[in-house]
């Protein structure tokens, strides 16, 4: 006894540390309790969520049966889609032999010349439809089945360009295609066509921009996207009294009895006239009239139009 009165702090240390040491255990204790039990809870709904997830169907009928029908819509939907663009999906054009190729764009180039002849409209130097680079070269023979589905899209499309009567056709250019490199064109998995772009730079009047533009907008044989369109003022100056473009109706013609008025007097008329002279004829009465003079609507703009001719790729089955 005597020990613990001569180590009072020692004796009171220990007991502290030994009554924490307790503390400690028992709150770490519960605390670990609580963390299994939060562990397991999360397991359990985690597994639960996961069944649902594998259910072909969320549990509830009601939910199984709207999910049946807004499928079936869709699908419906969806093979009505297909089929409003099966007058535009062709099957994939076969490969002809590259002379083949030049001979049928020598062809279609010749038929574009005469209708842009026709048409008085100014081409650039060295047209050759958009194909000047095979002008002196031979196409690849596994390219020239999409070259020549393409060739024929752009043979209509400048058809319509020529009968729309432009000034001038200033540019057309065809990007290159994977087949012109002796590359494959891979389609991604939603694509369901394949664009051929092109783009065409014009001069010419209001209208026949939008004869034009009315022309390959409206589907026949190939669909077509109109991407870019930039339209622009040749003059960038505004118009000026000396633009003025119009005709001066013509002078009509003296009428019978103004002919012969003062061809003759009768006595007693024109006090200053003598006898057998012909009276002086009358003084021209002023025109009063007034020509208005045209300073719009004879302007001519530029067109630049960026479009895809959309080549339908087969149609895909539904899962």
């Amino acid at each position: 006894m005597s020990w613990f009165k001569d180590n009072k702090f020692l004796v009171v240390l220990g007991g502290s540390t030994l009554v924490l040491a307790i503390v400690f255990f028992m709150v770490g204790s519960k605390g670990g309790g609580r963390y299994d039990q939060a562990k397991q809870d999360y397991d359990t709904a985690v597994s639960e969520a996961t069944s649902y997830e594998r259910l072909p169907l969320y549990p509830r009928p009601e939910n199984r049966d709207g999910k049946s029908k807004a499928l079936d819509e869709y699908r419906k939907a969806t093979e009505a889609l297909q089929a409003a663009f099966k007058p535009y999906r062709s099957e994939k054009p076969a490969n002809v032999s590259p002379q083949e190729f030049t001979d049928q764009l020598k062809a279609v180039n010749d038929a574009l010349l005469k209708a842009f002849a026709d048409s008085n409209t100014k081409l650039p130097e060295g047209f050759f439809s958009g194909f000047e680079r095979y002008r002196t070269e031979l196409a690849r023979s596994g390219a020239t089945g999409i070259l020549g589905q393409q060739l024929q899209s752009i043979k209509s499309i400048m058809l319509a360009l020529a009968k729309s009567g432009p000034s001038e056709l200033r540019n057309l250019h065809r990007p290159g295609l994977p087949e012109e490199e002796g590359r494959a064109f891979e389609a991604r998995p939603d694509q369901v066509a394949r664009p051929l772009p092109l783009e065409i730079t014009f001069v010419g009047p209001e209208k026949s921009a939008r004869q034009f533009l009315s022309a390959i907008t409206q589907p026949d044989s190939q669909y077509i996207v109109i991407r870019t369109l930039r339209i622009s003022n040749v003059k960038k100056d505004p118009p000026r009294a000396a633009d003025a473009q119009f005709d001066k109706p013509p002078t009509a013609a003296p009428a019978a009895a103004d002919i012969f008025a003062g061809a003759f007097v009768l006595p007693g008329e024109g006090e200053e006239a003598k006898e057998g002279e012909p009276a002086p004829p009358p003084a021209p009465k002023a025109d009063s009239s007034r020509i208005l003079a045209q300073v719009l609507g004879n302007e001519e703009i530029q067109v630049f139009v960026r479009l895809d001719v959309m080549s339908f790729l087969p149609a895909k089955k539904l899962p």
